[in-house]
């Protein structure tokens, strides 16, 4: 594995890139388990690693040394700790389902199926609490564009896909993602602090139809 880059982000953070997400979620696992007393929090996102450290213990540059002498001496056998989430999807809530199938010149049924038959990776979270970036999307689906005018709302647990990705709204926001579908879940909860997702985590979505969306709806994952 070779790290790309290591560079400052901030005075309490440092940033590395690398070549494949693969490559980072190996080594921010490996740096998870270094259980270092500075150690405050390890972000991934895509192809690169955020290390937050507390400036009270450490400096940057020491830091820096750590982290790279464990890239150069070859990373331990971290485990991933990467779990299977199955998420019920309903796809008879989706509003542009007309819009992917002339983007991409499929028929619905063939969207939806390989939307479900695909299994993702969650490469980061961002954008609203917990909003799980997924990837990738299977060749057939990749290139929607996104809306040209974002909607005002788009409501908590709407599937959206554009580019190359999939990814849930969490909560109710604006948006401009094509929406495929809707959980039922609740897969945010900032007050209870209660955020299932995390980056490395695999999701399948699983077809439901819009009586079992009513009944599972605000269940938590």
């Amino acid at each position: 594995m070779a790290m790309l880059s290591l560079q400052p982000l901030g005075d309490q953070a440092v940033l590395a890139s690398f070549a494949a997400e693969s490559e980072a979620l190996r080594w921010a696992a490996a740096v998870r388990c270094l259980a270092a007393p500075w150690l405050v929090d390890v972000v991934q996102a895509y192809r690169s690693v955020a290390v937050y450290f507390d400036l009270e213990q450490t400096t940057c540059a020491a830091v820096a040394q750590i982290l790279g002498d464990l890239t150069q001496s070859g990373l331990p056998d971290a485990p991933l700790q990467s779990r299977l989430h199955e998420i019920p999807c309903c796809y008879e809530l989706q509003l542009d389902m007309p819009r992917i199938a002339a983007a991409t010149g499929l028929p619905e049924e063939e969207i939806i199926r390989l939307h479900t038959a695909t299994e993702y990776t969650v490469y980061a979270i961002g954008f609203c609490p917990g909003f799980p970036y997924l990837g990738y999307l299977p060749s057939p689906l990749c290139g929607v564009p996104r809306l040209s005018t974002p909607r005002l709302r788009v409501e908590a647990g709407s599937v959206g896909l554009t580019g190359r990705q999939t990814g849930i709204y969490t909560e109710a926001r604006p948006g401009g993602w094509n929406i495929i579908g809707r959980t039922p879940l609740e897969l945010v909860c900032v007050r209870d602090g209660y955020f299932p997702l995390r980056t490395g985590d695999r999701l399948r979505f699983v077809r439901i139809d819009e009586a079992t969306f009513r009944r599972l709806q605000g269940q938590r994952l």
